[in-house]
């Protein structure tokens, strides 16, 4: 199938934590975005509880019909590290969702990308808010994937700013390193294939991965402010306070997306009062998302980048090669601005208008 409407064919690969579930909102709720399919990886939680996030915020926003995967459930070469602490012992923070009724596709995860991408060539859109895991994976079977994707998005990385995992490394780099340095790798040498082909079929072609590092998801930063007016753009009257680490409620009582997003979003600014000296939360993977639907949303710069395995301090590292003193060609357009402000509006207006929808208050506004 190809793209219609104008939409843009979006298959995303996730670990369902908090930031994951509020992707996969915008997602459902952006007219320009068709959700192929969702693959799930091991992560911000274990694979079998990604899984069943993800199901439960995709029948809470009305989308049971998206096929939902599971795929492996370690890191291809390292015990697997999750992060509790940040998003919850169940991946969603204070939230609470009902057990989720539709079932987990029969397709393994990077066979369902390897799958969708022959299906429609040139098409799709992957965009991985996880370890890279299940496109390692994908691309181990089907080496030709870099020039059967439109483009892929890759939220992942520190290229210019310290980590959240250790000084220099970032969260889904770091729980599986040797899967990004395959991802990478692969990319870069099918573009080089690419460049001195004279093919000229969308099939035939490879573009550089987008990578959302650190540097610029951080700057998407969900403050109380954006989460009462996305209450009152689905119709909610606030009946209490976020600001200032009260964890009060905004009216979320009455509309089940709101009182979802603000239940796992107090878990989220919580924890970055706590460690980063505000009360808000980065939402690095709605950013990433809205990126694949909008790539003015950020400016990139071709870049040769490559993932450090071995050191003693720095395993997990997007190594950067900003001086081009590797002589290397690129192999990563890396994010490094975003026009956070557009996107945070945008994000309070699309998924504000999706719980209204959901709510059953699309008209009092």
């Amino acid at each position: 199938m190809s793209k219609a409407a104008g939409r843009t064919p979006i298959l995303v690969d996730c670990d369902t934590g908090i930031d994951d579930s509020l992707a996969l909102l915008y997602a459902v709720a952006s007219p320009d975005c068709e959700l192929v399919a969702v693959t799930c990886t091991a992560g911000n939680v274990d694979a079998r509880q990604v899984a069943e996030n993800t199901r439960a915020v995709l029948e809470l926003a009305g989308r049971p019909d998206v096929e939902v995967a599971i795929g492996r459930e370690t890191p291809l070469a390292r015990v697997l590290v999750t992060t509790p602490e940040t998003h919850g012992p169940q991946g969603i923070g204070y939230a609470e969702l009902p057990p989720a009724t539709m079932p987990l596709s029969q397709r393994f995860s990077p066979d369902l990308i390897v799958e969708e991408a022959r299906r429609r060539p040139g098409a799709l859109t992957l965009v991985t808010l996880a370890p890279l895991t299940n496109v390692a994976l994908a691309v181990l079977r089907e080496p030709g994937l870099p020039r059967l994707l439109r483009r892929l998005v890759v939220m992942g990385g520190s290229y210019r700013s310290p980590g959240n995992t250790a000084p220099t490394t970032e969260w889904n780099v770091s729980v599986d390193p040797e899967a990004a340095k395959i991802v990478f790798e692969a990319f870069g040498s099918r573009i080089a294939e690419g460049s001195a082909s004279t093919e000229g079929s969308a099939a035939a072609r490879s573009t550089r991965p987008t990578a959302l590092g650190l540097d610029v998801t951080e700057r998407a930063r969900m403050l109380p402010e954006h989460l009462a007016a996305l209450a009152s753009r689905a119709g909610c009257a606030p009946d209490g306070s976020m600001s200032g680490g009260s964890g009060g409620s905004i009216g979320s009582a009455v509309n089940p997306i709101v009182r979802y997003v603000a239940d796992a979003l107090r878990f989220y600014m919580e924890f970055h009062s706590r460690y980063d000296g505000f009360y808000g939360a980065f939402i690095h993977d709605p950013l990433a998302l809205a990126t694949a639907l909008d790539p003015t949303l950020v400016r990139t710069e071709p870049l040769t980048v490559d993932v450090e395995l071995g050191g003693r301090l720095t395993t997990g590292e997007t190594v950067t090669d900003w001086r081009r003193v590797w002589g290397r060609p690129p192999n990563v357009d890396v994010a490094v601005e975003a026009d956070a402000d557009r996107f945070m509006a945008r994000f309070v207006e699309r998924v504000g208008d999706l719980a209204a929808q959901r709510g059953g208050l699309a008209g009092t506004r």
